[in-house]
């Protein structure tokens, strides 16, 4: 959701992976990460910076970020359209790495967003034969994933130090199916040494 500091973040992964990985980072973005003057934010170190001149280009500018700059990194910020959605899709079958941000509150938001939910692999509902469905207990329509998620790992932020960490594959499939995933916990204590919490059930609602 807004203010917990998504922006803040990509910016600084944008540094981190830059300048300590020495990746080819390209920024994507409507001017918020990187800035809108002739210099780049100073936050987001050597990484480059492809600016859009209005949002509903962005998808163009994003593909067009990956054939024409070859980076090994693209960081997109707030996708918020099928087109988008669709771009993002590309560039990870590409074998880019992608990182970007969705406005959702949780994972299940993005599941039940028919704009973004094909970042997540996509629903389908689908028809059971009466022996499937006795075996697996279920009623004769259920809803499944459509295709492979073109992010592997989605992060809730829930607040500035508080984010749980899914695989998104195995967490769509048993939300899809009425289960709570197990998920990765991260965060900060009152000496802001970061906590680890791994393998644990999540806690947001279901479908």
């Amino acid at each position: 959701r807004p203010g917990v500091g998504k922006t803040t973040v990509m910016r600084e992964i944008a540094r981190v992976l830059a300048d300590e990985f020495q990746k080819r980072v390209i920024v994507d973005t409507s001017n918020e990460i990187g800035g809108d003057g002739d210099i780049p934010h100073a936050a987001i170190g050597g990484a480059r910076r492809m600016q859009v001149p209005e949002p509903s280009m962005q998808h163009r500018v994003m593909i067009e970020a990956v054939e024409n700059h070859m980076p090994e990194v693209v960081i997109v910020d707030e996708i918020g359209t099928e087109a988008e959605a669709q771009a993002c899709r590309s560039i990870a079958e590409r074998g880019v790495m992608l990182i970007g941000t969705a406005h959702g509150e949780r994972l299940a938001n993005i599941i039940k967003n028919p704009v973004l939910s094909d970042l997540v692999g996509g629903v389908e509902t689908v028809t059971l034969g009466d022996e499937e469905a006795r075996a697996r207990r279920t009623q004769k329509s259920i809803l499944e994933r459509k295709a492979p998620p073109t992010f592997p790992f989605l992060i809730e932020m829930r607040e500035r130090h508080y984010w749980v960490t899914h695989r998104t594959e195995r967490s769509v499939d048993m939300l899809l199916h009425g289960k709570k995933p197990l998920v990765e916990v991260r965060k900060r204590d009152n000496e802001f040494e970061v906590v680890i919490e791994r393998w644990a059930t999540y806690d947001g609602d279901g479908l």
